[in-house]
């Protein structure tokens, strides 16, 4: 199986009731994927409790293998919460796959 962890450093909001409304919308976004596409096993967003760090989001998925994490990274419905909700208040993000 294939763990693949992403974290995302966001942009600068307005206030932090801005932010967190992003961040839960993003949450929602990403968590709704699990029925709709079939090889996903597993998905989580949570949010960083630490204001030392940079880091704000934290998702972690699960697959069979690195083929379905690719499908899953081009699925239309991936492709859409990426470009539309993330992409405008992203400002980094790392990512690590391994097998477990």
């Amino acid at each position: 199986m294939i763990k693949h962890i992403v974290l995302f450093k966001l942009k600068e909001f307005e206030s932090d009731a801005a932010k967190k409304d992003c961040m839960q919308s993003i949450k929602t976004a990403l968590e709704g994927l699990k029925g709709k596409i079939d090889i996903l096993r597993r998905i989580q967003v949570d949010f960083n409790c630490n204001p030392a760090e940079t880091w704000n989001l934290i998702l972690t998925t699960e697959f069979d293998s690195l083929e379905d994490l690719t499908t899953y990274a081009n699925h239309p419905e991936h492709v859409a919460i990426s470009k539309q909700l993330i992409g405008p208040v992203k400002a980094d993000r790392a990512c690590v796959d391994y097998e477990f």
